[in-house]
């Protein structure tokens, strides 16, 4: 295990935060709940019927985890409530009608939809942070989170990124050993503003998950006006803008771009393409112009650099929802059950 994991799991272990696993039918889950129940990672609620979950996971110690089947729970009534209030006017766009017809129509649909249940009681105050998608889309996973969580103060979008772990031995281009990469899975082509918002949250993740004080490189093909691309895309006005937003929103920030890559993490190349940023040759979060750039340079990272990725971490929303893979392991859902302990405040 890396040392930057092993920290985001020790400071998790402080924090004693409950986390809310809707996916009770996965082994996967199951067995990552009865670890981190184990090492006290976090208290762990776990969805769905007991006795189905014991039957199917006789090797697990699940005496530690808190399980709790929708069909029986006496707060149903009330997270049924909250969500009918919460959607009260909203449509469905493919029937044309009110998304629940009354509080029985809430309280039968949150019974098939375990994520939506957990997401409500996050927002009940009955969870501190939600972790799903071993077995649920990413769309399946954050629809709830956006249709009840919704968004911080000050934010409105939200995005994700990967903490990238340096491969042991010293990279001068890297000192911290940890750098920040957004936003490579959500959204695929933002425009200036959520790219404003997702340089904001992925500054913060840095904060709070990779424990580094970040430096913040809006990146292009261009750095500080060298390239244009007016006729094409106009993606370099669009990092130049979203940069004066993010640092309007966030003045104390340490942000600066628009910048290549070699200029961003290079001292020497910084030195003379961006002579007196503070951020230039010294970057240790990384903000791309659209999905394609994002998605491919963290995997260059993980299989040419060695680097071990963490992530998508979910960014932006007012109480920490976060998305597995569908291909993911134990191990890896216990990793981002500690991450989501550290993001819940």
């Amino acid at each position: 295990m890396s040392k930057v994991l092993e920290n985001i799991i020790s400071q998790a272990k402080k924090l004693n935060k409950k986390i809310v696993l809707p996916e009770g039918e996965d082994k996967r889950v199951v067995a990552a709940a009865a670890q981190s129940s184990a090492e006290k990672i976090a208290r762990i609620v776990l969805l769905g019927d007991r006795d189905e979950i014991i039957a199917a996971n006789p090797g697990q110690d699940l005496s530690a985890v808190e399980i709790v089947n929708p069909a029986t729970d006496p707060k149903a009534d009330e997270y049924a409530r909250m969500l009918y209030e919460l959607r009260k006017g909203k449509i469905n766009k493919k029937t044309g009608q009110p998304e629940y017809a009354d509080e029985q129509a809430a309280k039968a649909s949150i019974l098939k939809d375990y994520t939506m249940y957990a997401a409500l009681m996050l927002k009940a105050g009955d969870a501190d942070g939600l972790v799903s998608g071993a077995c649920h889309s990413t769309a399946n996973t954050l629809r709830p989170g956006l249709q009840v969580i919704k968004t911080a103060p000050g934010i409105n979008t939200v995005s994700s990124s990967f903490v990238l772990v340096a491969p042991e031995g010293e990279n001068k281009y890297n000192p911290d050993g940890v750098a920040v990469f957004g936003d490579c899975a959500i959204n695929i082509e933002p425009d200036a503003q959520q790219i404003a918002d997702i340089a904001i949250s992925s500054a913060e993740t840095a904060r709070v998950i990779a424990g580094i004080e970040p430096r913040v490189a809006m990146l292009s093909f261009s750095t500080k006006g060298s390239g244009n691309d007016d006729k094409y895309f106009k993606s370099v006005p669009k990092m130049q803008e979203a940069t004066a937003l993010a640092k309007k929103a966030a003045p104390d920030l340490a942000i600066d771009g628009e910048f290549q890559f070699d200029a961003a993490v290079a001292p020497e190349v910084g030195k003379i393409k961006a002579p007196g940023s503070p951020v230039a040759g010294n970057a240790n979060v990384f903000i791309f112009p659209n999905i394609n750039a994002g998605n491919i340079g963290y995997k260059i990272a993980q299989r040419f650099g060695g680097y071990m990725a963490l992530g998508p971490i979910c960014q932006g929303f007012a109480k920490p929802i976060n998305d597995l893979s569908r291909g993911c392991s134990a191990e890896d859902v216990r990793a981002v059950i500690a991450i989501t302990a550290l993001q819940a405040k």
